[in-house]
């Protein structure tokens, strides 16, 4: 709020303190709610009128969760880092070449290319079911694995492409140009000079493909197999005919968060780092 004389007042240090609280509540009380939950039995989880705390916190469900028999939590968590991993290295090693040549080159149908690579991203993995069910259903075991990070590249590719090449060529020419007049190849010069100043833009896509890709339903639910699939096609297993098991869901799902909280602390000090490159000399 503006003071006297276009001075600008300085905002109350208790009420920024409380907003953000407040803020921070209210998106973090979904995964609250569901981490309680996990501690409860199944008879807590259904009882009416509900507990909202469990009488006693059942950790043991994240112990008991792994030995259930018609879900194997363990393995469709190694097939989500698989495929995730695999599907965000995909598209680093396809979108980084390729936006860094639309960013420093100018060649016919150039805003075309960008155009089409923007429209590609509305196309998602519902519309293409039956496709991709006919392109993919002779792929089975590892081979499974293998179509999903196919698929979750291709769909998340446009977008990595997009983002990538716009922090490319925020780097100036004069800076490539200087590195090839000092001898280095056109490849050492991105991988070598222009990678280390676009961090924040790798960082984004980076994390863009690989939580779009922990979370997709639609390919990993056509592509389905029961020794291979992901968790985001798992999770709802818990759920049977005739047994429902709650708790053992929320603790899969608790679980399922475990590796996007490490990728972000991980990538964070990145992140931070890139935005504030060059800020100070």
């Amino acid at each position: 709020m503006a003071a006297k004389g276009g001075v600008f007042r300085k905002p109350n240090p208790w009420a920024t303190a409380i907003v953000a609280v407040l803020v921070a509540g209210f998106f973090s009380f979904p995964y609250i709610v569901m981490f309680i939950s996990s501690l409860k039995t199944r008879a807590e989880i259904t009882k009416q009128p509900p507990d909202y705390l469990p009488a006693s916190p059942q950790f043991v469900n994240y112990v008991d969760v792994w030995g259930y028999q018609a879900v194997d939590p363990g393995r469709a968590l190694l097939s989500s880092i698989v495929v995730a991993l695999g599907a965000t290295v995909l598209v680093l090693l396809v979108a980084t070449p390729a936006s860094y040549y639309v960013a420093r080159f100018r060649f016919p149908g150039r805003m075309v290319f960008l155009f089409l690579v923007l429209i590609t991203q509305m196309l998602q993995p519902t519309v293409l079911a039956i496709g991709l069910y006919v392109e993919f259903v002779s792929w089975k075991g590892y081979l499974l694995w293998g179509a999903l990070i196919l698929i979750n590249a291709a769909f998340n590719l446009s977008f990595a492409v997009w983002i990538m090449q716009s922090f490319f060529a925020s780097v100036p020419k004069e800076i490539d140009e200087a590195a090839l007049l000092d001898g280095l190849g056109r490849l050492q010069t991105m991988f070598k000079v222009s990678l280390p100043l676009v961090w924040p833009g790798i960082v984004t896509a980076i994390v863009f493909v690989f939580v779009n890709t922990w979370n997709e339903y639609a390919a990993a639910f056509v592509l389905r197999d029961e020794k291979y699939q992901t968790l985001p096609v798992a999770i709802p297993s818990f759920l049977g005919q005739y047994v429902k098991e709650w708790h053992f869901m929320f603790a899969t799902a608790v679980v399922a968060m475990i590796p996007v909280i490490i990728l972000f602390s991980l990538i964070e000090k990145r992140l931070i780092g890139g935005l504030t490159a060059g800020a100070v000399k």
